[in-house]
């Protein structure tokens, strides 16, 4: 039977919180005890992917630890229950399904009279078979021109995931003939945004996807207007230009106004929603159905990976834990995110919103305050150029930052050159290896101001290369890790109440509906 607790009712979390500080990191990461731990700390995530926890403060006395919080919180069981249907996300009282989107993981899940797996497959076929025709010349513009460019507008979880791998994969794409059509985002309602975006495009060869699962997203249908604007004045019939991605009960579901509309629904939260036809529409319009089937493929063996109930075999599990003990122990509230790999570069954006909308939460599942710190605050940037930038803070600042490095052994585009006896790729991975160790050990110095304390902890996932399978692992693994610090926290992370008072605020200011100093920040803002 599951039982859900808050953390500080564990027994575990108890004998957790006896073992703070435990672990000098710049004694056991020296000479060769720090060689054996990077050996020895290790464990597969998926489609190549490892997760190295070496130059985390932990042990095997910590670790043993975080196996007995894993079972007195049955994260296994917990995991289980979601992916065989129970309603896990109690603050709306729904399912959660965004794992189903990428293989049958248990027992059948019926909803809504369907069988939500069978729901997913034929919406992603429905995406694939529309994706064939326009990439075969079957569906065009009015003039019989294939289409060239595709773009989505949405916002939030209909864009931060999609840009990220779109992104991650552009460059591989390109270099693996597999590059079908362009991608843009237009996302903020800053006009200059989708201005910009508008200027840059061939409109008349560009199809647009609005994603909106409520239908009424501001933003997006705001910006849905800005492009039905655009392409009127250049003649053009915005029907034959744009396909909508919505749930089934929205208004844009069977509007004449869209070429096509394909369906998720209201078990698929925003930011996981990448797996769905929120990211399979444009990713099979830009790469074609079979990379965007790759995709899942990795996603879902990263999924059964999370299905095994010893930690210490479990990477998102382990990686979670790891997070609970730095986050709730010993008080860390951050966490950097630091890919070295340019086509990561918008990957730390899309962690964002991941992890601080799911576990940014003061109170537990049943509503009731909470007496601990939950989810972290989490930023990043690409490696080599973060370390010219927020790199002195993390290394000589007051806080200590716990440290999520990615790296590669290969680049994507298979281009490079010898500078001083290397290449720049084993130049960038010299750069994450010695950070690492930098982070670790620090450096004593007369001087105070060349002084590195160390002592700062980092993990690093390592892969061969960017590929399709390898960033649908990536993104799993990410999203299982929050999954199972929320199940630590006892959060529900599958809600997102957090950002309705904003919306909720500016609908008045736009109604003309205010007073007081709301009324004067509509007065200085001209609105």
């Amino acid at each position: 039977m599951i039982t859900w607790k808050n953390l500080d009712t564990l027994t575990a979390y108890g004998k957790l919180a006896a073992l703070k500080d435990r672990v000098d990191l710049p004694e056991v990461m020296s000479d060769e005890s720090g060689a054996a731990r990077v050996a020895k700390y290790s464990v597969p995530i998926a489609e190549g992917l490892v997760y190295n926890y070496a130059a985390k403060a932990v042990d095997d006395e910590i670790l043993a630890v975080l196996g007995e919080l894993a079972a007195e919180t049955q994260l296994a069981e917990k995991y289980a229950a979601l992916y065989n249907g129970e309603i896990i996300n109690t603050g709306e009282k729904r399912l959660v399904l965004h794992q189903l989107l990428r293989g049958q993981l248990g027992d059948a899940v019926m909803a809504d009279g369907v069988d939500k797996r069978a729901f997913f497959v034929n919406e992603q076929k429905k995406a694939a078979d529309f994706a064939g025709k326009v990439h075969s010349g079957e569906i065009t513009n009015a003039a019989g021109e294939k289409f060239t460019t595709v773009v989505q507008i949405g916002i939030g979880g209909s864009d931060l995931g999609p840009r990220a791998v779109y992104l991650a994969l552009e460059n591989w794409a390109r270099h693996n003939d597999a590059l079908k059509m362009n991608a843009r985002f237009i996302s903020n309602v800053d006009p200059d945004d989708a201005t910009s975006v508008l200027e840059s495009v061939d409109v008349s060869r560009s199809l647009f996807v609005l994603v909106s699962k409520s239908g009424t997203t501001l933003e997006t249908l705001t910006n849905e207007t800005f492009v039905k604007d655009a392409l009127k004045k250049a003649g053009l019939d915005p029907a034959k230009h744009m396909v909508a991605v919505t749930s089934e009960t929205s208004p844009l579901a069977k509007s004449s106004d869209y070429l096509a509309a394909f369906f998720m629904d209201d078990y698929i939260g925003g930011r996981y929603s990448c797996s769905s036809c929120v990211g399979g529409v444009i990713l099979s319009l830009a790469f074609g159905p079979e990379v965007f089937a790759r995709f899942l493929d990795g996603a879902h063996a990263a999924d059964v990976a999370a299905k095994e109930a010893d930690p210490l075999k479990n990477a998102a599990m382990l990686d979670a834990l790891i997070g609970v003990y730095e986050r709730n122990v010993l008080g860390y509230p951050m966490t950097a995110v630091l890919p070295y790999s340019q086509a990561l570069c918008r990957f730390p954006a899309h962690l964002q919103q991941l992890d601080m909308e799911s576990n940014g939460k003061s109170v537990n599942r049943f509503g009731e305050p909470v007496h601990y710190a939950t989810g972290s605050v989490i930023f990043g940037e690409p490696g080599t150029n973060g370390q010219h930038s927020f790199y002195q803070l993390l290394h000589q600042g007051t806080d200590i930052v716990p440290l999520q490095f990615i790296g590669y052994r290969r680049n994507q585009m298979g281009n490079d050159v010898v500078i001083q006896g290397t290449t720049s790729q084993q130049k960038l991975c010299a750069n994450v290896a010695a950070q690492i160790m930098a982070f670790a050990c620090g450096k004593q110095d007369e001087n105070p101001n060349k002084c590195f304390a160390g002592g700062r902890p980092s993990s690093i996932i390592i892969g061969e290369q960017v590929t399709p399978e390898s960033i649908g692992a990536l993104l799993a693994h990410f999203e299982n890790k929050v999954m199972f610090q929320g199940f630590c926290w006892n959060l529900n992370s599958f809600d997102q109440e957090g950002v309705q008072l904003g919306k909720v605020l500016a609908k008045r200011v736009l109604a003309h509906e205010t007073d007081g100093a709301l009324r004067a920040y509509s007065d200085l803002l001209a609105i």
